[in-house]
């Protein structure tokens, strides 16, 4: 069946909080942001359903939420991370560590945590060394980009182009603080932005919380961050658009991201999902790693 975005929230925090006894419809209008009565309007169609009793989800609830369930994780990390150096001279970026942890392992870890098995890498420099990341995560599998030299990122999605319907697109050298904003469970396609007042990095404008443009810099808007979902419909079309721009003339060179919040943005309608500034941290240069582990303090 399907659930409109308030019945998904709900049922998502019951799913989560299905081990605790105590709590109540205020207590879940707090954690969703929902108004009382609004949650005990839904509440009550979710009980008349027989999705949810007594503030507990029941088993057709939970089977109510699998069409949402993200079923797959694709991780782009070919990449050289020339910001980086001299560090990634050795170690490709996702795998240097911070604070002893492999900066990917934060992803990977929150992602495992879900259940989530079915895990691609795609991979390209240094990329013998991503083999030690199977000790710990034995159900991943890797995808060798051969051209990540010569061309962007989106040569690393022409090769996994054909798995990303129901699947979580991650940056794999992305600190995650927050392992909460990675969930079981999303609504619709969309693409993390963390709300500011100015930016000079990457960002999203939006209109009605649907991404209408991206650009480097901006005011009053989200500045994007490397994670996004994208469910059967819009995975299906990216599949053949993101082959459609790589082929163009200059192809090579784009961002993937810019496939669907650029130039076929009239085909998608992304949500920006808002997290903080602490949630998650991309290490830029050299200067910011020491900053953050000073073990790397010369």
């Amino acid at each position: 069946m399907q659930l409109s975005r308030t019945q998904f929230d709900i049922l998502m925090l019951l799913e989560k909080e299905k081990e605790n006894k105590n709590l109540t419809q205020r207590s879940i209008a707090r954690l969703c942001g929902l108004s009382l009565g609004t949650v005990n309007k839904t509440m009550s169609h979710l009980t008349d359903t027989g999705l949810a009793a007594n503030n507990v989800i029941t088993k057709a609830g939970l089977k109510a939420l699998e069409p949402y369930r993200v079923t797959r994780a694709v991780f782009i990390a070919a990449g050289f991370g020339s910001r980086l150096v001299p560090i990634t001279l050795n170690t490709p970026k996702p795998l240097v560590r911070v604070k002893g942890i492999r900066i990917i392992d934060t992803l990977l870890d929150a992602i495992c945590g879900l259940g989530i098995k079915d895990i691609i890498i795609v991979r390209g420099y240094l990329s013998e060394q991503f083999d030690q990341l199977k000790y710990k995560y034995p159900d991943i599998q890797f995808i060798e980009n051969p051209i990540y030299n010569e061309s962007n990122n989106i040569a690393s999605m022409m090769y996994v182009r054909h798995l990303l319907k129901n699947a979580y697109v991650l940056e794999s050298d992305l600190l995650l603080g927050n392992p909460e904003i990675i969930t079981k469970y999303q609504y619709t396609s969309n693409y993390l932005g963390i709300p500011v007042e100015r930016t000079d990095d990457w960002c999203f404008e939006t209109r009605n919380g649907i991404i209408t443009k991206v650009k480097v810099g901006g005011c009053n808007c989200h500045q994007m961050v490397g994670i996004s979902y994208w469910n059967n419909t819009y995975g299906e079309k990216l599949s053949e658009h993101i082959k459609q721009v790589f082929e163009m003339p200059g192809g090579k060179e784009r961002y993937w991201d810019q496939v669907p919040l650029e130039y076929f943005i009239k085909d998608y309608d992304v949500e920006v999902r808002e997290c903080k500034k602490e949630d998650i941290l991309e290490i830029d240069n050299f200067s910011e790693l020491v900053s953050v582990d000073k073990a790397y303090k010369i």
